[in-house]
């Protein structure tokens, strides 16, 4: 699996060559660095992990400290493993976008997406509420309506769509198309929207 991490920047709209405009997420895809080699033979699987984004090194355990020393790196805020890694790395060896991406390519962004705190039926589940405000109806317009039997059950059964908290999760967008990429500079420009915030990191793979 080809992959790298890369840290979403923002959106913006480039125009195409028929002239139509296109909205565009840009992910800065510094080099990363790989920090770890797994190998059938000692680990039962082939992979690479790698590193991206710099730490402060107060605030990574000298456990991780250690970790990345192996790999003659810095601490790293960010680690991802990628199994069946298609290009050959050695350990401290630097993975830059132009290896594994080239424009009109297909990916999958992989990220936590915005948390949005407890909403209600309406919006967490589209609902459309009880009905209109007429028929002797009271602040009943986003309200989920019934949600008992009668004597039996007597009680409310698990997994009900309700109200509660959302957004937060991990989310994978697949079949997004690379649209530009600016090697000069690290960035890569995706059609369409990636999970997350600005600023957070996401898993681009191939």
């Amino acid at each position: 699996m080809n992959g790298l991490i890369g840290k979403k920047i923002g959106m913006t709209s480039i125009f195409d060559a028929s002239g139509k405009n296109i909205a565009c997420t840009v992910i800065e895809a510094q080099p990363n660095i790989v920090t770890q080699v797994k190998t059938n033979e000692t680990d039962g699987y082939d992979s690479i992990q790698l590193g991206y984004g710099e730490a402060k090194e107060k605030n990574t355990t000298k456990a991780l400290k250690g970790h990345f020393d192996k790999a003659n790196t810095t601490p790293k805020k960010e680690v991802a493993e990628f199994r069946n890694y298609p290009l050959a790395k050695q350990l401290g060896d630097e993975v830059v976008l132009t290896e594994i991406f080239s424009e009109g390519d297909k990916v999958s962004a992989i990220g936590t997406s915005k948390g949005k705190g407890f909403q209600g039926v309406v919006k967490r589940h589209n609902f459309s509420g009880v009905g209109q405000a007429t028929h002797g109806q009271h602040n009943r317009l986003r309200a989920p309506g019934s949600v008992g039997a009668s004597a039996w059950p007597s009680r409310v059964f698990k997994g009900l769509r309700m109200g509660g908290r959302m957004g937060g999760d991990r989310v994978k967008t697949k079949n997004l198309k690379i649209v530009k990429l600016l090697p000069e500079m690290n960035l890569i420009l995706i059609q369409g929207s990636v999970p997350g915030h600005k600023g957070s990191f996401v898993i681009i793979e191939k």
